[in-house]
C-alpha cells in the first residue's frame, strides 16, 4: 500500500486539506504532516535557532494528523526522518486557497517549497492550488470555502496522484504545479510553461510601514499564451505545470571571468 505524505501552507485547519485527505485515501495510507498555523509566502524556508514542537492532533473531519510549529519545508524533514522514518510514495501539497503562478509564487509559496524540498530529496511531488481570485487581507476569508467548491481540485488531484503512483513521475519532470480556476470556464486542461515575469510592486503604505494586503488575480502581469499565468488568469482554464528542479551551470562562459581572477 504506498504512502502519501500530505502538506499545506495554510495550516492544519483548513478545509483544502480535508478535502485532498478524502481523495487521496482511497489511493493509499495518507499521513498528514502540516504546521498548524498558516504559513503561506515562506518557500522552502527551514526552522533556525528555534525549536519545533510535533503535535499528534485531528483534523476537523476527526482524522488523525501531526501538527508542527515549523514551514512546509520541515515538515516534510521531519515527516521523513522523525515520524515516518523512511520516504514516502509520494508528496502532495495543498490544496492551496489560493493561486501559486510564475516564478515568483514558485519560490515564495510555501505549498511549493515542501514540493521543492521533496523533488531534492528524490520524492515525486504534486503542488495544488485553488485559484481564488481575490484574496482578502483578513484570515477569515478562506472559512468560507467549501470542499464542495474544492470538489474538482480534489478530483484532479486523486487522478494525477493515482498515476504517479502507478507509473511514476513523467520523464524528466520533479514537481507537477497544478492550478484550478475559481470559475473555471472549461475543464479542459493545458499544459503550461512557468511564467518568468515577476511581481508588480505589491506593497502598500501604511502607518506602520509597508505592507502586502490583498492578493488579486489580476495583479499578476501579463505573459504570452501557454504560460501559468495566462491560462489561469486570461482563460479561466486549468493548468498543469511540469518543472524540473535542475540549474544550468554554464562553466564555459565563465572562462574569461576565471582569467580575470586569476591575474
Amino acid at each position: 500500500m504506498p504512502t502519501i505524505l500530505l502538506i499545506n501552507d495554510d495550516g492544519i485547519r483548513s478545509i483544502g486539506l480535508v478535502a485532498l485527505k478524502r481523495k487521496l485515501e482511497k489511493l493509499g495510507e495518507v499521513i498528514i504532516v502540516t504546521p498548524e498555523k498558516e504559513r503561506s509566502g515562506i518557500g522552502k524556508a527551514l526552522t533556525t535557532y528555534d525549536y519545533i514542537k510535533i503535535k499528534e492532533t485531528q483534523l476537523s473531519d476527526g482524522s488523525k494528523a501531526y501538527a508542527i510549529t515549523g514551514t512546509p519545508a520541515d515538515a516534510f524533514l521531519l515527516a521523513v526522518n522523525k515520524i515516518l522514518k523512511r520516504s514516502p510514495d509520494l508528496l502532495v501539497a495543498g490544496i492551496n486557497l489560493g493561486p501559486n503562478l510564475g516564478i515568483d509564487d514558485f519560490l515564495n509559496s510555501g505549498t511549493l517549497g515542501a514540493a521543492l524540498e521533496a523533488a531534492i530529496h528524490k520524492v515525486p511531488a504534486i503542488g495544488v492550488s485553488y485559484c481564488v481570485r481575490k484574496i482578502l487581507e483578513r484570515q477569515s476569508w478562506k472559512d468560507s470555502i467549501t470542499s464542495e467548491e474544492l470538489e474538482l481540485t480534489a478530483t484532479i488531484t486523486q487522478k494525477a496522484a493515482e498515476y504517479v503512483l502507478k507509473k511514476g513521475m513523467p520523464p524528466d519532470v520533479d514537481i507537477i504545479s497544478i492550478n484550478v480556476p475559481e470559475t473555471v470556464k472549461s475543464t479542459d486542461i493545458e499544459l503550461t510553461d512557468l511564467s518568468y515575469k515577476g511581481y508588480h510592486d505589491i506593497y502598500t503604505k501604511r502607518k506602520r510601514g509597508y505592507k502586502i494586503g490583498g492578493w488579486t488575480l489580476s495583479g499578476y502581469p501579463d505573459d504570452k499564451p501557454g504560460t501559468d499565468i495566462h491560462t489561469i488568469k486570461n482563460e479561466s482554464r486549468i493548468s498543469i505545470t511540469p518543472i524540473k528542479v535542475r540549474f544550468p551551470h554554464n562553466k564555459k562562459a565563465l572562462k574569461d571571468f576565471l582569467k580575470a581572477l586569476s591575474t
